[in-house]
């Protein structure tokens, strides 16, 4: 395939220099208290170019079934208790969902606000959180080897995922997006992919989409969403896919970016666990109904996102 760019139209590369540092002063420790330590996310690396085919998927799998809500704890729950501190897989470079505020060093945003509301309800006490950042690409992984013991991070919920880890009922309503650089002067994803090269997170389901539908592009993948917006920046692709929710948030970030308004594959985001943990599953569905009836969820929307994404609130509820 032809990969075209629209570098030197980009922006000033003082901006993507920024931008790179930004993600280099964003790796902190998030978990210092925590036994089971910290990560550091990476910054713009990683970068490889994805095999172009679909991914192997069970579309008749239903999303949106979880177990039971329930206020009873468990083995898992016990568990986590015993260790005095639920360790929750965050983003800590997504704006307005999970970011580090420069000012006061916090971690902040929609997933953050919802992560604080199941770790208050389970400990008991917000003090015993621990946040670690965990990759896009390496979400599962984490789960799996007991490094987190759930992921708050604007998951999806695939057909795919449901047989490597557990699901809560979903909490957000989604889809993927495009952005890319105005100057482009594109208006749909045929414009914008056909012939250039695409950006994604690995493991994303925007990866998933574009591996599946290229439309004529090459795909680059990396380790985290944000890098494809440095990249982009840089010149290096010229057109980065994620979740609606994600490319909003980069947009309001660079107001040298646009979001196109086309739309594709629609889903939920849901808190991810490890698969067998069916008593914490359950708990976390309970305080996510609470979250809902409560108000807690559209404050949280209309404090985090609205600012970005304008649209009512009711369209991403679940």
């Amino acid at each position: 395939m032809t990969t075209g760019t629209v570098r030197g139209r980009i922006g000033a590369r003082g901006r993507a220099v920024a931008a790179v540092a930004l993600l280099t002063a964003a790796a902190g420790l998030l978990g210092a208290g925590s036994p089971r330590g910290a990560v550091l996310p990476a910054a713009v690396g990683g970068v490889q170019a994805a095999q172009q085919g679909p991914p192997a998927a069970d579309p008749t799998c239903d999303v949106t079934k979880s177990v039971p809500a329930s206020r009873q704890d468990g083995p898992a729950v016990q568990a986590i208790r015993n260790n005095r501190s639920l360790v929750v897989g965050v983003d800590q470079n997504s704006y307005r969902w999970g970011a580090r505020n420069p000012s006061t060093g916090e971690i902040e945003g929609f997933d953050i606000d919802l992560a604080k509301a199941i770790g208050t309800a389970i400990m008991g006490d917000p003090s015993r959180i621990t946040f670690k950042a965990v990759p896009t690409a390496e979400r599962v992984e984490f789960l799996q080897d007991g490094k987190v013991d759930m992921i708050v991070r604007t998951m999806t919920i695939t057909c795919d995922r449901l047989g490597q880890v557990a699901f809560s009922k979903p909490y957000f309503k989604t889809s993927n997006r495009l952005l890319v650089p105005k100057a482009a002067g594109v208006k749909t994803f045929d414009e914008a992919l056909k012939g250039r090269t695409s950006c994604a997170a690995r493991s994303s389901s925007a990866e998933d989409e574009l591996k599946a539908n290229p439309r004529g592009s090459t795909l680059v993948s990396v380790e985290n969403q944000l890098d494809c917006l440095v990249l982009m920046q840089l010149g290096k692709v010229d057109a980065t896919m994620t979740d609606d929710g994600l490319a909003a948030g980069q947009a309001a970030q660079d107001t040298t970016v646009t979001m196109l308004d086309e739309r594709v594959r629609p889903g939920y985001m849901g808190v991810a666990m490890k698969l067998g943990n069916d008593d914490l599953v359950a708990r976390v569905n309970q305080v996510l109904a609470d979250y809902q009836a409560s108000g807690g969820w559209r404050a949280a929307y209309d404090k985090w996102l609205k600012p970005t994404m304008h649209d009512d609130a009711d369209q991403f509820r679940p």
